[in-house]
């Protein structure tokens, strides 16, 4: 027992002799080798605000957003090229370890101003831009998760790294815009189209990345020895400020790390969950989880030898009592067997599944915006899944025309391409057709094609009053789908108003004269 505890100590006082040559090497090889007076001046006019501060970050947003907009990331990437947050934002993880209040109030004023300045300026550009809907690159910045913490956190370490070793260069100012510029620009395009989901969301991620960066600036600065004592005029009123600044920094980044740490431990009970109602040679090949829903909506495919009838019930009952939440599932099974071919039918099977899962997400997606669009339930929105065609009825808004209607669904039409998109608006009042010189003006032209939209998605005919000449203009725009009541008389323009069905039928049923 003696010799055990005698190899204990020896081993216990071995580490610490380790432990301290480690930090007389760090003290002496690495702290000493940096110039610290010169790393925080430098620091301290990265930090500041200017004009040009302000400029380049006004122009990076612009750019993010987008890029955003039209879901390239190779524009967004562009953005990062541009943006000059890395400066405020490590300065004031500097001016947290050093202790300086003055540099933390100017670092924080450059990066309040700095970002209502990109937010507001996203937010202009969204509102004047004809695309506005959440693209896929918008909506993965909605929400934080621990890839984007860590994201930021590996940032923050090469950004102080190389401010501290002075080798800081554009692509340390990319990995810290790659964590906040696009976020920032989500923020104000939430703002833009008041979709509170979009702007809570990339908020509350933009706030965590800069957390975090801050955060690790300031224990990279400890750990290269920058300390409180380098700043001037310290007091203790600077000392509680700065303590009271970083428990204010802790607490979202806090708030944060709980729901990451609470849905990364959802997603393992998820997994196992779904796992236990199969054979030990099943996998769970694709797995998805909205947690924002209610209730929590899972989309899960399986890979098994053997098709478990009754897994999907049983699933739901152990997650609902591990996750303590109403849940719904939708399970995928594909059998795969154990031939040869056993992983490229694996590899097929799953490929099928996920276009399968994403034709379900954009059907889902697509639903909700045309039943809000319209004022209806989801129920209410007709999906043809075969000939790609989804179809709605609106309810009358106060104040809206039939031209507000069919801008609706040009807004979505252009979101799903792929898409035929009907909104069926009330039988609102239908624009004049407007001449000059025998032939319709620019605005003439488009009441036309209003008619014409009108006339296709309201199942009543159309009544023309005017000049024969004009009338038949007019109808020669027209699709033959709309039908149509010729009323000869009135002035130079046509005037357009909607017709009893049984006018048309009357026209249609008399007997032609003869010849």
């Amino acid at each position: 027992m003696v010799d055990q505890s005698d190899a204990i100590e020896k081993s216990r006082e071995s580490f610490k002799g380790v432990l301290l040559s480690w930090r007389l090497w760090w003290r002496h090889s690495v702290v000493a080798s940096v110039d610290q007076g010169a790393v925080i001046e430098e620091r301290r006019e990265e930090a500041i605000m200017s004009a040009r501060y302000l400029f380049m970050l006004a122009m990076s947003a612009g750019i993010a957003v987008l890029g955003l907009l039209l879901s390239s990331p190779a524009v967004v990437i562009g953005a990062m090229l541009l943006s000059p947050l890395m400066g405020p934002i490590i300065g004031l993880g500097f001016a947290l370890s050093t202790g300086d209040y003055n540099w933390l109030r100017k670092a924080l004023r450059a990066l309040i101003i700095g970002s209502v300045l990109s937010i507001a300026f996203c937010g202009l550009i969204v509102v004047l831009s004809p695309l506005q809907t959440v693209t896929p690159e918008i909506a993965s910045r909605t929400r934080p998760n621990l890839f984007d913490l860590l994201v930021a956190l590996f940032s923050a370490m090469a950004g102080a790294y190389a401010m501290i070793r002075g080798r800081a260069g554009t692509i340390v100012g990319v990995a810290i815009a790659t964590a906040l510029m696009p976020p920032l620009a989500v923020v104000g395009f939430g703002l833009a189209t008041w979709n509170w989901t979009v702007f809570s969301g990339a908020l509350l991620l933009y706030v965590t990345n800069l957390v975090t960066i801050a955060l690790t600036a300031m224990i990279m600065a400890r750990l290269y020895g920058f300390r409180a004592n380098l700043s001037e005029n310290k007091t203790r009123l600077q000392d509680f400020i700065v303590v009271a600044a970083f428990i204010a920094l802790v607490i979202p980044l806090a708030l944060s790390l709980r729901q990451i740490a609470w849905e990364a431990n959802s997603q393992r009970l998820v997994n196992g969950a779904i796992l236990d109602a199969f054979p030990d040679a099943a996998r769970v090949s694709q797995i998805d989880i909205d947690f924002k829903s209610d209730p929590i909506r899972i989309t899960a495919t399986v890979l098994t030898p053997e098709i478990e009838n009754g897994a999907e019930e049983r699933s739901i009952r152990r997650l609902n009592r591990l996750l303590e939440a109403p849940v719904t599932l939708q399970l995928d099974q594909f059998r795969v067997g154990t031939s040869a071919t056993a992983a490229e039918e694996a590899q097929i099977a799953a490929a099928n599944a996920q276009e399968r899962a994403a034709s379900d997400r954009t059907v889902q997606d697509l639903t909700e915006r045309m039943a809000l669009i319209a004022g209806v339930s989801g129920d209410d929105v007709l999906i043809d899944r075969d000939r790609r065609r989804a179809t709605v009825r609106a309810r009358p808004l106060d104040g809206a025309t039939l031209s507000a209607y069919r801008q609706l669904e040009r807004r979505i039409a252009q979101s799903v391409p792929e898409w035929r998109i009907e909104l069926i608006p009330p039988a609102r009042a239908l624009p004049e057709v407007a001449f000059e010189d025998g032939a319709p003006t620019d605005a003439g032209r488009d009441a036309i094609a209003l008619i014409g939209w009108a006339g296709q998605r309201i199942d009543a005919p159309i009544a023309l009053s005017g000049g024969e000449d004009n009338i038949a203009a007019v109808r020669e725009r027209l699709s033959p789908a709309v039908r149509v009541v010729e009323r000869t008389g009135g002035g130079a323009n046509v005037t357009a108003t909607w017709a009893p069905v049984d006018t048309v039928i009357a026209e249609e049923t008399e007997t032609p004269p003869a010849a």
